[in-house]
């Protein structure tokens, strides 16, 4: 069967998305929420699931446009992160992921094989609940202002990490379920691939991505430049996507690298408009995917594995902060914060199940469920995060990593 898609048809869609996100996003804004909650009403209001019609023609290309706006918004968000950054909270970064990852997958086993799914489906299903979606919390920190923040360094650092031990958590559940054993070969040489793909990326694109992107700039054409960030973005998403791990992932690290050239600023300029457009795009996709007739059936399975991700993801980041002798109010802001559940890489560990043909037909479902919800509550419980304490007036501007003041809220 083949689709027709109108171009006529698919601008009238980009022009209903615009329209109502506007008024949602002006409201949350007076409200003093974070602007993804806007968007993602405005989904719900404008997608096929609500009643009495759906305002969209062809909503597979609004999904298909909001799996582009995540390339462009962890590309920007890596523009903000030079390597000093990054390297600054390497290890505890490192202890904290793997201890948040594992803790979370172990406890959402136990909880999906309590509610009676088999062997298969609870090792999916936890695993999918272990992922933080790197896409909705980089953005909810970016409303909240605290971006360029010390701490939010460090938790985008985790949250990066996770993606790592997740795909490797994959590729381990998905050699036990082929062979009956655990493959070792299979699963060395997947973890040698992300690791060798994250550390040439992070020693040795130093050394050619700021050469490139300075050659193009001396050229004085922002069209050029825009076209050199636009291929350095998606050539690192794909190599990334090759190799299991999330495009998100990827174009972080293509933005980490872009942010060592000296047009640093230039670049966040030009990739403004195009990280707002998509950022939205993808919100509103999110919304529009959230078929709330659904959540009846799967409501216990979801409920219980939503208070699971929370309660465990929180649990186990703030203990792991403290023992990396971070302050508690950094670890109470990196516990509040890694909570979002679910995300695009979620749903891919709910594919590579169905895939090999070892879980259930229920559990994309349940897992889109989930993390449509947890993208709904997340900019409330992070928030509660980066809090001030009752009486407590930090002063404004960045400080250093697990200090108790937030950076300077950037204007939204």
């Amino acid at each position: 069967m083949v689709i027709v898609i109108d171009a006529i048809q698919v601008i009238q869609d980009l022009a209903i998305v615009m329209i109502v996100a506007l008024p949602m996003a002006v409201l949350s804004h007076l409200l003093k929420q974070p602007l993804v909650i806007g968007y993602i009403l405005a989904g719900i209001i404008v997608g096929p699931y609500t009643p009495p019609f759906g305002f969209l023609a062809h909503p597979e290309v609004l999904n298909l446009f909001a799996e582009i706006g995540i390339v462009f918004l962890l590309f920007a968000i890596g523009l903000e992160f030079p390597l000093a950054k990054l390297r600054r909270v390497g290890r505890k970064a490192l202890v904290i992921a793997v201890t948040e990852a594992l803790g979370t997958f172990a406890f959402g086993v136990a909880a999906a094989s309590a509610l009676g799914f088999g062997r298969f489906d609870s090792l999916f299903l936890g695993l999918a609940v272990s992922v933080t979606s790197t896409v909705i919390l980089s953005r909810i920190l970016e409303d909240l202002g605290v971006i360029q923040s010390p701490d939010a360094s460090l938790i985008l650092g985790v949250a990066i990490i996770e993606d790592v031990v997740v795909v490797s958590t994959l590729a381990t559940i998905q050699s036990l379920a082929l062979t009956g054993h655990l493959a070792l070969l299979g699963i060395g040489v997947t973890l040698v691939l992300v690791v060798a793909f994250i550390a040439g990326a992070l020693l040795l694109g130093p050394r050619v991505v700021p050469r490139l992107v300075e050659a193009v700039a001396r050229t004085e054409r922002a069209d050029l430049l825009l076209i050199a960030l636009l291929g350095v973005a998606f050539g690192f998403s794909i190599l990334s996507s090759v190799l299991g791990i999330s495009v998100a992932t990827g174009a972080f690290l293509a933005g980490v690298l872009v942010a060592e050239s000296k047009s640093q600023g230039r670049a966040i300029q030009l990739f403004a408009p195009l990280k707002i457009l998509f950022g939205a795009i993808f919100f509103v996709s999110m919304g529009a995917l959230m078929n709330i007739d659904i959540l009846p059936l799967y409501l216990l399975p979801v409920t219980v594995l939503i208070v699971v991700a929370y309660g465990s993801k929180s649990a186990f980041v703030y203990l792991a902060s403290r023992s990396q002798s971070l302050p508690s109010a950094t670890a109470r802001r990196a516990s509040l914060s890694l909570t979002p559940s679910g995300g695009e890489l979620a749903l891919v560990v709910a594919k590579g199940g169905t895939d090999i043909g070892v879980t259930s037909a229920f559990l994309l479902p349940v897992i889109g469920a989930v993390t449509i919800v947890t993208a709904f509550l997340s900019p409330f419980v992070v928030r509660l995060g980066w809090r001030p304490p009752p009486g407590s007036h930090p002063p404004s501007g960045p400080t250093r990593l697990g200090s108790t003041a937030p950076a300077e809220p950037a204007p939204t």
